[in-house]
């Protein structure tokens, strides 16, 4: 996974995080609605680069 790519994904978990918890405290579900929905989006995408570094791994083992 690029640094570039993980930062991003990790910031948009982040960024999750804190509307979920704003959502919570202000009684505002579509806030905290979206938040839960930005850290899903994150994980996927962190979840995608893993399987690629992965197979990336698999492949270059073979190369060896």
């Amino acid at each position: 996974m690029g640094l570039g790519d993980k930062i991003s994904n990790e910031a948009k978990e982040a960024v999750g995080k804190a509307k979920e918890a704003l959502g919570d405290a202000t009684d505002n579900e579509k806030l905290q609605a979206e938040g839960v929905q930005d850290q899903a989006v994150a994980n996927a995408k962190q979840a995608g680069e893993h399987v690629k570094d992965a197979g990336n791994d698999v492949k270059d083992a073979f190369k060896g």
